[in-house]
């Protein structure tokens, strides 16, 4: 097998497409009044945005491909838990809506940058998104199970945050690249294109 065919055809790309053919499972539960089975396939949606990582990095098999299938199955996971939060749970959404309308403009705004500036959807996988992520994820499935609604508000800011990096970075770099962690990883390449020119 050639390093391209590898480069895709591997287990971490593998449980990456997994979690993106979940948006339409997620999508049949929230349609059938599912709540339950809703939550349990997210949280299983979840693990497999760890696994994926974690097997990358275990079986060395860290690509520009992988990470790129990775960003796509986030983006396609959180843009149907926000979708879907409105189809199961109108009214809570309707409580929450301030930090539901930051949370979604933060998962858009950067993709919308991304795709005008690179013609692509950006892959960064920065350290405050990864913190995002998480929180959001806690805040999601603790109000939509009806426990807790505050951390769900600090996933907000969390998201607001992450998403204002995510774009600075897009504006500093002049060329796209994967997994620039910072945005001081960013000044960093928008230096060493600025000496090329």
């Amino acid at each position: 097998m050639t390093t391209a065919k590898r480069d895709i055809y591997n287990l971490p790309n593998f449980v990456s497409f997994i979690r993106i053919l979940m948006a339409p499972v997620l999508f049949y539960f929230a349609f059938t009044q599912r709540p339950v089975w809703f939550l349990a396939a997210l949280l299983f949606s979840g693990f497999t945005d760890v696994l994926d990582g974690f097997l990358a990095r275990t079986l060395n098999q860290i690509t520009d491909m992988g990470s790129r299938l990775d960003s796509w199955g986030d983006f396609t996971i959180y843009t149907t838990m926000a979708i879907c939060a409105w189809i199961l749970w109108p009214d809570i959404v309707l409580q929450e809506l301030t930090a539901y309308i930051v949370i979604v403009i933060s998962i858009i705004s950067p993709v919308i940058v991304g795709l005008i500036k690179f013609k692509t959807i950006t892959s960064y996988h920065t350290w405050t998104v990864k913190i995002a992520v998480v929180v959001t994820f806690i805040g999601y499935i603790l109000l939509f199970g009806g426990w807790l609604d505050w951390p769900f508000r600090v996933a907000a800011v969390f998201s607001a945050i992450a998403a204002l990096e995510e774009i600075a970075i897009t504006l500093l770099i002049h060329q796209e690249h994967v997994d620039v962690r910072t945005v001081w990883a960013a000044l960093k390449y928008n230096r060493e294109d600025n000496k090329r020119r």
